[in-house]
């Protein structure tokens, strides 16, 4: 039986798909990163710090309400960053490790933080 799980470890890798093992590899970091909670865990309508990777980012360019989108994945869920009044942030580029903070909000079934704190992280 000991012989096997090696065997069976390396079959089931095999078998992941490359989203499963980003979304694990995502999930094992943000876990490590000190006063978080998981983004499934997250209250809305609480103020939360949340440690993800950014895996989408959309630049809204309407004259007098420009604002930049990230949407954040932590492995265990998404929440969509908004920084009003932004068309970019140095550093903000897809795959950046960012910790953000602030009121976890709900749009049209939609988690949003609307400009959070931020922080990036290696």
């Amino acid at each position: 039986m000991g012989l096997l799980d090696p065997i069976r470890r390396f079959l089931s890798r095999m078998a992941e798909t490359d989203e499963q093992r980003y979304a694990d590899e995502i999930h094992e970091w943000s876990a490590t990163v000190p006063s978080t909670v998981r983004i499934r865990d997250a209250a809305t309508r609480s103020r939360v710090k949340l440690a993800g990777v950014v895996r989408r980012i959309t630049v809204r360019p309407l004259e007098g309400s420009e604002s930049l989108e990230a949407l954040i994945d932590d492995g265990t869920g998404e929440v969509t960053v908004v920084w009003m009044g932004r068309r970019s942030i140095p550093g903000v580029n897809l795959g950046t490790r960012l910790v953000v903070e602030g009121v976890l909000g709900e749009q049209r079934s939609e988690r949003r933080l609307v400009n959070p704190k931020f922080e990036f992280r290696g």
